[in-house]
């Protein structure tokens, strides 16, 4: 996915705070926190997982489906990935 290259050190940044969010999740689990304050922490790692995941099928689609010029071999390949991803996300 060349496009992510362009703005991969967002995308590094992005993962290392979901990173640190898991962690916190960890640290809440072993000083036994409450159920709520760890449930909290568990949404904030969906939600953040979620906008990452957005992001990304965002740009597949700009750069390898919607993109003028390119080939409908390649944009069919694109939109079968796409499906996949949403398939297995929608479980």
């Amino acid at each position: 996915m060349a496009h992510t290259q362009a703005n991969s050190s967002e995308l590094i940044a992005r993962v290392r705070r979901i990173a640190g969010q898991v962690g916190a999740v960890e640290r809440g689990l072993e000083r036994s926190a409450s159920c709520g304050e760890v449930l909290h922490l568990v949404a904030a790692v969906r939600g953040a997982v979620n906008g990452l995941l957005d992001e990304i099928i965002v740009e597949h689609l700009d750069q390898h489906v919607a993109k003028p010029g390119l080939n409908d071999a390649d944009r069919l390949h694109a939109a079968e990935e796409l499906k996949t991803v949403i398939r297995r996300y929608s479980k």
